[in-house]
């Protein structure tokens, strides 16, 4: 067996799927041939890696509807015909005399299967990661809150909020005070979020209060959210990533947001 012969058996060997003939020529292969032995591990390492990474829960509704959608949509492979086999292989097809139906069928069914676990995993995996920051942002919230550690530098003056977030970060985050527009700065704090240090800045809005946390970086999540009777709201404008978290109405927030934006573009 070549590795023309041999590649396309692959996934399907990685998943068990080859009967004890074709898994004897198979593995005879990979044991003489280094680029299809690697090959056989990427799909080994990508296995345990959806295995490790993707995590078993119920997954939304939109992606379980997604994954039905490709499923209907994907056309049944059609046998090739035996006339296409090369002379070459003639001997194997006379004693395999499925061997291509297989491969267009069965072969690339593997791979496609393979192919979908990957996208199914991922799109899990990535909405996990953006669930997990809106529990993140809520968390810091309520626990500043709680903890009466809201505000770490009390001023409504955003040249002294600045500096003082400023020399505790690796970047300099905008700082405004939007008193005229119903948004008084009370101050600024340092938090924690997807593991990196980020600038916290703390609104007023009548007796609400509005954590904004400001990183040049990207949060990778929707642009609103709500959870355990918080509202989140995100935005990346201006050459930042903005989060704002509170009880206060999600229009609210998008505003804050607009505000902000809107100070931010034109200093």
């Amino acid at each position: 067996m070549n590795c023309d012969q041999a590649e396309p058996l692959i996934a399907a060997y990685a998943d068990g799927e080859l009967d004890a003939l074709r898994r004897l020529f198979v593995e005879k292969h990979l044991r003489t041939c280094a680029r299809c032995a690697e090959q056989h591990a990427e799909l080994l390492g990508l296995r345990r890696r959806l295995r490790a990474e993707a995590p078993y829960f119920a997954a939304p509704s939109a992606l379980t509807e997604r994954v039905r959608a490709m499923v209907a949509s994907t056309p049944a492979a059609r046998p090739a015909r035996a006339s296409r086999v090369p002379e070459r292989g003639r001997w194997l097809s006379a004693a395999l005399p499925q061997r291509w139906q297989w491969v267009s069928g069965g072969a690339l069914g593997g791979c496609a299967a393979t192919v979908l676990a990957f996208v199914v995993g991922t799109a899990v995996i990535d909405w996990q990661a953006s669930h997990d920051m809106v529990a993140q942002a809520v968390s810091r919230h309520v626990q500043a809150t709680l903890g009466d550690r809201l505000v770490a530098v009390v001023s409504s003056d955003q040249h002294t909020v600045k500096p003082w977030l400023s020399a505790r970060l690796d970047y300099s985050p905008p700082v405004h005070d939007l008193a005229g527009d119903g948004f008084p700065l009370l101050g600024g704090r340092l938090d924690t979020l997807g593991g990196r240090k980020v600038a916290t800045l703390v609104y007023g809005y009548r007796k609400h209060t509005i954590d904004v946390f400001v990183q040049p970086d990207a949060f990778h999540m929707p642009a609103s959210n709500e959870l355990r009777g918080f509202n989140v709201a995100h935005q990346r404008a201006a050459g930042w990533d903005w989060l704002a978290v509170s009880d206060a109405e999600p229009q609210v927030l998008e505003t804050c947001l607009d505000k902000l934006i809107r100070a931010a573009t034109a200093q």
